[in-house]
């Protein structure tokens, strides 16, 4: 059977923490597009990494086979 490829695009958007929990950066969310109609608080918080919800985290076991 072939090996499993992960997505790559996926793979430089999240970083695996010391214990297991796997966190995104907010800016991949929705910071990069019309920023005018954003507030400047709304942008500062987008320079922040996130953890991914237990329930998000089956959809990214299917993507990347190694977490």
């Amino acid at each position: 059977m072939p090996k499993m490829k992960s997505k790559s695009s996926l793979k430089k958007r999240i970083k695996i923490t010391g214990t297991g929990k796997v966190k995104h950066m907010k800016m991949f969310v929705g910071c990069k597009h019309i920023r005018s109609s954003k507030s400047p608080k709304q942008v500062r918080s987008y320079r922040k990494d996130a953890v991914i919800s237990p329930t998000d985290l089956k959809r990214l076991k299917k993507a990347i086979p190694g977490i």
